[in-house]
C-alpha cells in the first residue's frame, strides 16, 4: 500500500519521484484511521482528497459504499504478504515481534493478525470488485505491467495526459517503483514477487495452501505466486 500511495499520487499530482521524497506523503495522503497525522488534517485537505486505509470494506465511510467516493484496492498474494508483514513487524519498534515465521504464518492463518483475517478482507472488496467506484488491483500486476495499471489509474482518477505524457508518468512510476524495491532501509528484495520461495518450507507451503483452499476456494479471485 505504501508503494501504490506513491502511485497513485504521482498519477493524481501529474508529480515527480524526487518530489515525493522531499515530502512527508503521509500528510498528502494521511492514513483514515491513524490518530496521527490525524482527522484534523483530513478535513483540510481539498477536494479531490487522497485518503488511505486498510480497514476492511465494511468499515469504510458510508460515502464509500454508496459509490459517492472512489475506492482503489490493491491486494498482494498472501505467500509474499505474509513476509512481507512478518518483516514489518520486527522492524517496528512499537510491534518488536521476535517469534520466529512459522509462528508469524500460523497467526496469519488463523486470523490472529491486526485488521483481522486478509481472507474475509480480501474477499470482501472482490465482491465489489465490478462496482464502477470501486478499482480492485494485484500487486503483482504493478510488476508485470505497470503501464497498463497506470492507464487504469489514469482513466479511475479522471486525469488527462497525451500519448507522452503518459509514457513520462509511466517512467517516472518504473523509476518510483525501483526506488522502493531496491531502498536499503527495506529488507532486501522485500518488494519483489515470489519472495516467499525463499523462506517457506515445503510442510508450511502445503498447509498454506490446504488453509488457502478452505478459506478461498469459493472465490474465482486469482493470484500470481511468482512471475
Amino acid at each position: 500500500t505504501g508503494l501504490l500511495q506513491e502511485v497513485v499520487y504521482l498519477v493524481s499530482q501529474g508529480a515527480d519521484p524526487d518530489e515525493i521524497g522531499l515530502m512527508n506523503i503521509d500528510e498528502q495522503l494521511p492514513v483514515l484511521e491513524y490518530p496521527q497525522p490525524g482527522l484534523d488534517i483530513i478535513k483540510e485537505l481539498t477536494s479531490p482528497r487522497l485518503i488511505k486505509s486498510h480497514l476492511p470494506y465494511r468499515f469504510l465511510p458510508s460515502d464509500l459504499h454508496n459509490g459517492n467516493s472512489k475506492v482503489i484496492y490493491m491486494a498482494r498474494n498472501p505467500k509474499d504478504l505474509v513476509v512481507s508483514y512478518y518483516q514489518f513487524h520486527r522492524s517496528l519498534r512499537t510491534m518488536s515481534y521476535r517469534g520466529t515465521f512459522q509462528e508469524f504464518c500460523r497467526r496469519f492463518m488463523n486470523d490472529k493478525l491486526g485488521y483481522g483475517s486478509w481472507f474475509e478482507h480480501v474477499q470482501e472488496f472482490w465482491e465489489h470488485h465490478m462496482d464502477a467506484n470501486v478499482l480492485f488491483l494485484k500487486y503483482e500486476d504493478m510488476h508485470k505491467d505497470l503501464a497498463t495499471m497506470v492507464e487504469q489509474l489514469v482513466r479511475f482518477l479522471g486525469v488527462s495526459y497525451d500519448k507522452a505524457q503518459l509514457e513520462s508518468m509511466v517512467e517516472h512510476c518504473h523509476q518510483l517503483i525501483d526506488q522502493c524495491c531496491n531502498a536499503e532501509a527495506l529488507p532486501v528484495g522485500r518488494g519483489r514477487v515470489g519472495l516467499w520461495k525463499d523462506i517457506f518450507t515445503v510442510s508450511m507451503n502445503e498447509k498454506f495452501d490446504l488453509v488457502y483452499k478452505q478459506k478461498m476456494g469459493k472465490c474465482d479471485l486469482t493470484f500470481d505466486f511468482y512471475l
